[in-house]
């Protein structure tokens, strides 16, 4: 009898085991109610179930099927949905039904980066006037959770919401602002999705498989390598306990000063090479979009050669694993920061700027936003976030919604050194230069052959020629533009986008043999 007893027993507790399991239907957190799904192109759904299961999805009208494979795996890509809405997403697995409701067909754009990207909107400029405007049912906006992982996952704490002053204040700035002014112009629905964490590098981005490939980034990859192997949990409890005496002190003298931080674990933190990418970007990859937008680099500032390499990967590779060809991809130059300076001198933050400037020319569909002059001396994370997301906006209208704007910042064509004189001309020049607030073109430095900068006097020669002397260097062989931390700049085009920051020399910079952090 107790035999029995125990034989029943198991029975049911394997049924209760067995039941909720049959009875699964898994999506991914990326669909939820409220979203928004890309118009004008294919829609991919997918989630997991029982092996062998037909699934179906079905909206406005539109059903489609398939099975789910061995692992319970499946996926369906519906035909494109026109504009608007509000739709409601049904899935079916065998007799398990889910469904999502109040759901757009619009533009998506993910919205990535570091701090400046995730800055929240209650933290720009002119937020209490902002927050009287932002109730508009058709802007939805998604924020990735911030997680790290050594592995790919497939899932992230998240779920699409409403635009109101309160889901916005701790939402991207850049991002909200630019979606706004996409539906302003557009009229459709628009969602954003913000995929950013303060502080993260370029190859916190990238799978580590992609990183090892390539023997150019062996440095870095065992410097990680050898800093994890040495470091323990006793290592990080060590660190957390001498922060937080400098906490104690900090208050016990007044709260004087920034307050001491509690540091991060490295191993699981937004630096370390993947894993960003293996817990915010693997599981959402493959969602209908129409583009991204990034802001980030301040964090590679000491490695900007090493930039001009691992970035344009990043944009090669995160298209390559969505699978939906070179989608458009623009991102936000580093604002001017730190102290100005009284003589030019070498800077981290210029090389850095070029590095992001260099991707134009080896990728197409990418443009950057120059925010040379939306800076602040005093804060890496300036205010001003309606200048960016406004630039940012000009490139995706113009490029991909054919709206006759202009959009790229005036850049350095040529250079030809005469008399003494550099005479630089300009391409991507809206009408005409323009110097702000003097007339006299500001932030130049030229250099002979001994390769030491002088402030330059500058003059504009027509609509799209700048001629620069210095009468401390006769023989001038290079120029640049904007070359510092924080350069004291004025020039213009009539659209008012800034000059691109330039020099014509290649020699070599501060961080050109620099691998490791």
């Amino acid at each position: 009898m107790q035999h029995l007893t125990r034989t029943i027993l198991s029975s049911f507790i394997g049924f209760l085991l067995l039941t909720p399991l049959q009875a699964e239907l898994w999506l991914p957190a990326i669909f939820s109610d409220n979203m928004v799904l890309q118009r004008e192109a294919p829609v991919p759904i997918w989630g997991s179930t029982i092996a062998g299961y037909s699934v179906s999805v079905e909206i406005d009208g539109q059903t489609k099927s398939t099975t789910a494979n061995s692992e319970g795996k499946w996926r369906i890509d519906l035909d494109p949905i026109p504009a608007g809405g509000p739709y409601t997403l049904a899935i079916q697995a065998n007799e398990i039904v889910k469904r999502f409701e109040n759901v757009l067909s619009g533009e998506v754009w993910i919205c990535s980066g570091q701090s400046n990207m995730a800055l929240g909107a209650k933290r720009s400029y002119d937020w209490d006037l902002e927050r009287l405007v932002t109730h508009s049912p058709n802007i939805r906006i998604l924020t990735i959770g911030q997680q790290s992982a050594e592995r790919p996952l497939n899932d992230f704490k998240g779920e699409w919401k409403l635009s109101t002053d309160q889901s916005l204040e701790d939402f991207s700035a850049v991002g909200y602002y630019f979606g706004r002014r996409l539906h302003q112009t557009l009229n459709v629905p628009i969602g954003l999705i913000d995929n950013s964490w303060g502080g993260s590098t370029v190859e916190a981005w990238l799978p580590r498989e992609t990183l090892d490939a390539d023997s150019m980034f062996s440095p870095l990859m065992n410097w990680w390598d050898r800093k994890m192997a040495a470091y323990s949990q006793e290592d990080y409890d060590a660190d957390v306990a001498a922060a937080q005496t400098k906490i104690a002190a900090w208050e016990a003298g007044g709260r004087q000063g920034a307050k001491p931080r509690i540091p991060r674990d490295d191993r699981n933190g937004q630096k370390r090479p993947a894993n960003l990418y293996n817990a915010m970007v693997h599981p959402i990859l493959g969602y209908g979009i129409r583009g991204m937008i990034w802001y980030q680099g301040e964090a590679n500032t000491k490695r900007a050669y090493q930039y001009r390499e691992l970035f344009p990967l990043l944009i090669q590779t995160i298209r390559q694993r969505w699978g939906l060809g070179d989608f458009p991809f623009y991102w936000v130059q580093l604002a001017d920061y730190r102290d100005e300076k009284s003589v030019p001198v070498q800077s981290e933050w210029a090389e850095l700027r070029e590095a992001q400037s260099l991707t134009l020319e080896r990728l197409d569909n990418v443009a950057q936003a120059i925010i040379i002059d939306a800076g602040e001396g005093r804060d890496i994370h300036p205010r001003d976030k309606h200048t960016v997301s406004e630039r940012l906006a000009r490139i995706a209208l113009a490029r991909d919604y054919n709206y006759n704007l202009a959009y790229q910042s005036p850049q350095m064509q040529s250079v030809e050194f005469k008399d003494g004189q550099a005479l630089i001309t300009f391409e991507h020049v809206d009408g005409s230069l323009y110097t702000f607030d003097v007339k006299q073109p500001l932030g130049f430095t030229i250099a002979g052959v001994n390769r030491k900068f002088v402030w330059a006097e500058a003059k504009q020669i027509g609509s799209n020629k700048i001629q620069v002397w210095s009468d401390e260097v006769p023989n001038p062989v290079a120029v640049r533009y904007g070359w510092a931390d924080n350069p004291i700049v004025n020039v213009y085009d009539r659209a008012g986008l800034p000059l691109t920051p330039f020099r014509s020399d290649d020699w070599p910079g501060i961080t050109a043999h620099t691998k490791t952090p």
